[in-house]
């Protein structure tokens, strides 16, 4: 029979959230209902609230989101309940030209839940990234379940659902980071730290952190940053070149997703090497490259969407070097919350005070 919880949900663009009561229909054809552990707090809820997305108001926010599943719909065999799962974003279709290519992790036709979550008046949710997970329990495609070993915490474990994932396969996946590269890291936020990390996790001999406050510096070091750069004090393409013996890094992964800062990763790189942009910049913003640069320098200008993953073969692989102490997922929880606390997580992250304040439920 249906469920009805509480979850947090944005009525209207830049309103505080809410605590409200929603009705979560049984699980559909390839559906999942899943109770819901714990939940990152994340950027992308901020920018849902905003209006930064879309304007499909209401939304249910939370997405980076680890649980246990309650029951399944019909056709469902990749989990069963009782599974302890990830939530993810990017359940692959299996189908699409990437898919066919071999690229799931490029897949161009995701799935979500077909049903909607409601309020208690019918109004339907639109769930933040297809999850909506700052909720007791939430519906989800059964793709959307990523099982892992139940060892490992929620609190950690949900992680990888977005912000840690993005970063560190900015480093790994998409950056292509290897033993003995030299990296730099624009932005040392939640995304920016994770990419520090799967930097120092992937080998490189120096991973140069940059960021304009000494909080977040601190953070990276604790997270295999070998030199921090605080760039409202020094220019961080000077600094950047001088670590790396003038020439500039083999990969710089720009974590902030802003012109002047993609700019600096332009020209902080080494001749041939890779520019990471996993900041998401907002739909206005533009950036003018003199194309002789782009031709001169070579190497390659990318960007990372989820950290070019593939759940499936990343959270699994993620969570066993974390239970061999090797990945420190624990070191990017700041706080753990409750769900009536979800608008003063938003306050705190907006300020720096917190790498990840994360809703135990």
């Amino acid at each position: 029979m249906p469920y009805t919880v509480q979850g947090v949900v944005a009525r209207g663009k830049g309103e505080a959230v809410s605590l409200e009561t929603v009705h979560v229909p049984d699980p559909g054809p390839g559906e999942a209902v899943v109770n819901v552990q714990a939940c990152g707090v994340c950027h992308t809820d901020l920018h849902y609230r905003e209006g930064g997305i879309n304007d499909e108001f209401p939304f249910l926010l939370g997405h980076e989101a680890a649980g246990v599943v309650e029951a399944v719909g019909e056709g469902v065999t990749e989990v069963a309940p009782g599974d302890y799962v990830i939530l993810n974003w990017r359940a692959v279709c299996g189908q699409c030209r990437a898919c066919r290519r071999g690229r799931p992790w490029y897949c161009f036709n995701t799935h979500n839940a077909t049903q909607r979550m409601t309020l208690e008046d019918g109004t339907p949710l639109s769930p933040a990234l297809g999850i909506g997970a700052f909720i007791e329990k939430t519906l989800v495609a059964a793709g959307q379940c990523t099982k892992v070993d139940p060892e490992a915490p929620p609190t950690a474990a949900g992680l990888l659902g977005c912000g840690v994932m993005a970063g560190i396969g900015a480093a790994v996946n998409t950056g292509g980071v290897t033993r003995g590269d030299s990296v730099a890291v624009i932005g040392c936020g939640g995304v920016g730290g994770a990419a520090v990390h799967g930097a120092w996790l992937a080998g490189a001999t120096k991973v140069i952190a940059v960021d304009i406050d000494d909080r977040k510096l601190a953070w990276a070091k604790e997270f295999g940053a070998t030199h921090t750069v605080n760039s409202s004090q020094v220019d961080p393409v000077e600094a950047i070149r001088e670590l790396t013996g003038g020439d500039g890094a083999d990969v710089v992964i720009e974590a902030v997703g802003r012109p002047e800062t993609y700019r600096q990763a332009f020209y902080a790189r080494d001749l041939a090497g890779t520019v990471v942009l996993v900041g998401v910049p907002t739909p206005e913003m533009t950036i003018e490259l003199p194309l002789l640069d782009v031709f001169g320098r070579g190497g390659a200008l990318k960007s990372s969407w989820y950290g070019d993953c593939l759940p499936s073969r990343d959270f699994p692989m993620l969570i066993d070097l974390y239970r061999q102490g090797r990945l420190n997922l624990d070191g990017f929880v700041s706080e753990t919350i409750g769900l009536g606390d979800v608008e003063e997580a938003f306050a705190k992250m907006h300020r720096g005070e917190v790498l990840r304040s994360v809703v135990v439920l």
